[in-house]
């Protein structure tokens, strides 16, 4: 008699998971998540209660198969070998990652189950991450080329959910309270994957960088736990013609394979600096509390404080105006970000700092993105902004793009702070 661990990390989901589908392939199979201890003292907030739903839907989709999620708090790989010992695993999957903490966690798993473990290519991405090389060279540091590689490459089967599962009595924890509905889950995920590519997909070329319309999928935090499959993800935006969209997707691909070659990068430069970065406590607070005196910098910070969730528009923005306008460290804004983002995926996360900061693979690094003009272009109505800056509400969009031009006693009147560097006199 077999039985076999699933070993769910960021892959929160039935559908094509080939983690839960090789284990269910044994007799009996235990699904496992691990609650690392530090869980508990992390701050209620929307990542938190998204992954609370998350666990909760994933139990629910088990329960239907016959199954259930064993959650055991502790080190994962010290209560992975203790639940192998206790229901005799004769083998023990999970997912590969890109992250330093993903290897060590897999070498860990390695020298204390050998040949038990089944580490199979990641979960998370649409091509296995080492599966597209150029010539002479282990992966790709630029973008396009890869996108041409990867939109050529035959894709593996979609896989179905598993049907009926049989799970030995295993103690297990409680799984965490919700405390407040966020929507996480597969089945959310799902559900609003088939809307989106039904209703909104056809318009994401137009609508994707005007930050007051609801013009993207969302979808970046069910991919970022797993709760959609960015494989199955691509295979129906392919059906439904959306190729701009199916773009975004290998983008998250090329992030995932170049932090794979380099699971430093989440600490160091991909290229040299340009210059020194400054570090000024008051300025980065001001950034990081949405308080700069320039609107749509403020409305993207205050957004993301209050979603957890912020447009990629306004990340693209406030990244640049940290890195290139205020001089200081990406890494400090990857640090805001991976705290507050429920999507704060590290790969993308860090990568798309670096690109913001010119540090990582922009092929223009020193590319700057004026809040000026970027408010002129895609908020022009200033709807976003006072939407998220409501002291500036009640002022036509002209001034609630740049209130700093309005009348000295006007100007007086509104508690908003001055720009907290001169505006410039002209904006790309």
């Amino acid at each position: 008699m077999t039985t076999a661990i699933a070993l769910f990390t960021r892959d929160l989901r039935v559908h094509d998971n080939p983690v839960l589908n090789a284990a269910a392939k044994s007799e009996h199979v235990v699904p496992l998540f691990v609650l690392d201890p530090a869980f508990d003292h992390v701050q209620d907030g929307p990542r938190r209660r998204f992954l609370v739903d998350a666990l909760h839907d994933l139990d629910r989709m088990l329960d239907q198969r016959g199954s259930r999620l064993v959650i055991r708090r502790g080190d994962t790989v010290e209560e992975a070998c203790r639940l192998a010992a206790e229901v005799d695993a004769t083998e023990v999957h999970i997912a590969a990652d890109v992250t330093e903490f993903a290897h060590h966690r897999a070498r860990r798993l390695h020298d204390a189950l050998t040949c038990r473990l089944v580490e199979h290519e990641a979960v998370h991405t649409v091509v296995p991450m080492g599966q597209l090389r150029p010539v002479g060279r282990d992966h790709y540091a630029v973008f396009t080329p890869y996108w041409r590689k990867w939109a050529d490459t035959p894709l593996r089967s979609v896989l179905r959910a598993p049907g009926k599962l049989d799970t030995p009595d295993v103690h297990s924890f409680d799984l965490p309270k919700v405390r407040e509905a966020s929507g996480g889950g597969e089945s959310t995920g799902r559900l609003r994957a088939s809307k989106w590519l039904r209703d909104g997909v056809q318009d994401y070329a137009d609508q994707r960088d005007i930050l007051a319309a609801d013009g993207t999928s969302q979808l970046s935090p069910y991919l970022h736990f797993g709760c959609v499959s960015a494989l199955e993800l691509t295979v129906r935006a392919r059906e439904a013609d959306a190729e701009d969209f199916v773009r975004q997707l290998a983008w998250r691909d090329f992030h995932h394979q170049v932090l794979a070659h380099n699971p430093k990068l989440t600490k160091t430069d991909h290229r040299t600096p340009h210059r020194d970065w400054a570090d000024d406590a008051d300025v980065r607070a001001a950034w990081a509390a949405g308080m700069t005196g320039y609107p749509l910098v403020d409305a993207g910070m205050r957004q993301l404080a209050a979603t957890g969730w912020m447009h990629n528009r306004a990340r693209m923005l406030v990244g640049s105006f940290l890195t290139k306008t205020l001089g200081e460290d990406w890494r400090f804004g990857a640090e805001v970000f991976a705290r507050q983002l429920v999507d704060a995926d590290v790969a993308n996360n860090i990568m798309n700092w670096q690109w913001v900061a010119g540090t990582g693979t922009d092929t223009r690094p020193a590319r700057r993105l004026s809040p000026i003009r970027q408010a002129e272009r895609f908020d022009p109505d200033a709807t976003y902004i006072q939407r998220w800056v409501p002291e500036l509400s009640s002022l036509p969009a002209k001034y609630a793009r740049m209130p700093w031009t309005l009348p000295g006693a006007q100007r007086r009147a509104i508690d908003y702070p001055d720009p907290i560097v001169d505006p410039p006199e002209s904006a790309r």
